[in-house]
């Protein structure tokens, strides 16, 4: 019992120290954020939501911008489905996320989630260490967002659709839980689900009760 119990505090440990050295080097850039998010890039064309604009719209749900209301359009979900779901809070542990997404299988979600919305400036080669230093920095209240992941992107993003490259397509995390095309590849839906993908790869097993031993009683004197 004694072993395990150290075993679970060791692991716990450990991840924690790599989740502080992560945000000792993305701190400064991802508490400042992006003031432009998302640019949308169609061919040689693009449109920029700022923000000011996206946080208009989650607050107060105007649009204010005419590339996010044909984001919200062509997202399969009514506007006030994608504020509601944009805002909504998952409970997270900061050592659980940190842990998950420095792992093979986080790289590799990472990169799935990143097929066509990538860093406006060297574009694959930053898209994993962007999106996991913003969803790590959201994470160390102990609660993630979509909202807040977007505002914690430490860099310009664009959702690319170029020549063939990319496709605009994003691959939303939660294929059984979304329906048809817009649905499932639209930008808007794949950031309503990710924060709970998140939350599902994330979770730490629970540590082994420490149980403590009852005093023998005390030996008489006679």
């Amino acid at each position: 019992m004694t072993s395990t119990y150290l075993s679970s505090v060791f692991t716990r440990l450990a991840a924690g120290i790599l989740a502080g050295a992560s945000l000792a080097a993305l701190a400064a850039p991802a508490e400042a954020g992006t003031k432009r998010p998302v640019r949308w890039n169609t061919g040689g064309a693009v449109w920029t939501t700022t923000s000011k604009e996206f946080k208009t719209f989650f607050e107060t749900g105007e649009v204010t911008d005419r590339a996010l209301d044909a984001g919200i359009n062509n997202s399969g979900w009514t506007a006030e489905e994608i504020q509601e779901g944009m805002t909504k809070s998952y409970s997270v542990d900061i050592i659980g996320v940190s842990r998950f997404l420095y792992s093979d299988d986080g790289v590799k979600f990472l990169k799935d989630q990143t097929a066509s919305y990538i860093p406006y400036w060297r574009i694959k080669k930053t898209a994993v260490v962007a999106l996991r230093s913003a969803i790590i920095a959201d994470s160390i209240d102990g609660k993630i967002s979509p909202a807040s992941i977007m505002a914690a992107l430490p860099v310009d993003f664009r959702l690319a659709d170029t020549c063939g490259t990319y496709t605009g397509a994003q691959n939303v995390c939660a294929p059984d839980k979304c329906e048809g095309d817009a649905q499932c590849t639209s930008l808007l839906s794949w950031y309503v689900f990710l924060p709970a993908c998140v939350q599902a790869n994330s979770q730490l097993p629970e540590a082994p009760v420490r149980t403590m031993m009852a005093p023998a009683p005390a030996r008489p004197l006679w």
